[in-house]
């Protein structure tokens, strides 16, 4: 009887292509459909994170409560101007105020457009960078201008958000590691399973002559095989479902929803994991198999 360390001779296979393979390949395409999902999370979020930085970094909102119309709106030009001619600022316009009544709106209706109403000039003011000195310095000259002016960072007011952002970013690469893990457990049950199975063929291999690492050469490409083949059917699943889920985000217009959205790099990164998991359970296989062979046989 002649044994072959061919792995494709379908009748000489150490791990057989039936339903445990089929249940192997079913396994790695769940585990990469989720493992691509988080890893699209955590992409996102890091995005995000980087376009929120992007866009408060340095802006910041001043407020002059003052019921005097007259003395309201000269104060508000003043600052214009005296902002304008600081270093550091790129940028300072008063922000208009229908554009105020129409963030209003929700609360007051149709009462924001009432020309009586007491509201306050509000100055939106671009920073070249977000020292703090050039901070200080807008702050302090709203306040030798109007006392009682409040000075806002927007970077202050989306903190708890930028937070959750990174807490989710976090999360997800938790859930890659926890992925990588489990698959590798599972690759080490299935490399212990097919030993247990055909111990007997094994002694036969080794008594004419195949070696340990010969042995475990057939083990590794059969898994390799099925965690590519079932990572590469999750993954794609799961890149679908993604493409889709940010085609959604962009209908939808939130300027913040759009720093989600992946990028090219980001689609690479993801079309590796099917193929970093096939190296990680050939790795896995490949040292289960020689320390168990070390061992017993």
């Amino acid at each position: 009887m002649k044994f072959s360390l061919n792995p494709t001779a379908p009748d000489r296979r150490l791990l057989d292509a039936g339903r445990h393979t089929r249940a192997m390949r079913c396994i790695m395409a769940i585990m990469l459909f989720l493992t691509v999902l988080a890893g699209a999370l955590g992409l996102g979020m890091v995005a995000a994170t980087a376009s929120l930085d992007r866009q408060l970094s340095g802006r910041l909102t001043v407020q002059i409560v003052e019921p005097d119309a007259d003395a309201r709106d000269r104060e508000a030009a003043q600052m214009v101007a005296a902002f304008r001619a600081l270093p550091g600022v790129v940028r300072a316009e008063e922000v208009d105020r229908e554009r105020l009544a129409e963030l209003l709106r929700p609360w007051l209706g149709d009462a924001g457009l009432d020309a009586d109403l007491p509201m306050p000039a509000m100055i939106d003011v671009d920073l070249a960078d977000a020292a703090p000195a050039t901070a200080a310095r807008v702050e302090q000259t709203a306040r030798a201008i109007a006392p009682n002016a409040r000075v806002d960072r927007h970077a202050q007011w989306l903190s708890p958000v930028r937070s959750f952002m990174t807490t989710l970013s976090w999360l997800a690469t938790g859930l890659v590691l926890l992925m990588a893990v489990a698959t590798a457990a599972v690759v080490l049950l299935v490399a212990r399973s097919g030993l247990d199975t055909h111990r007997d063929t094994i002694e036969v291999l080794h008594m004419l002559g195949s070696t340990d690492v010969q042995v475990a050469r057939l083990f590794q490409r059969r898994i390799a095989f099925d965690t590519l083949l079932g990572g590469l059917v999750g993954a794609t699943v799961a890149i679908g479902l993604v493409a889709f889920l940010q085609t959604r985000i962009g209908t939808i217009g939130s300027e913040m929803l759009s720093g989600v959205a992946l990028q090219q790099r980001d689609w690479f990164l993801l079309l590796m994991l099917p193929i970093a998991f096939a190296l990680l359970a050939t790795f896995a296989a490949r040292t289960a198999v020689l320390r168990a062979l070390g061992k017993t046989l």
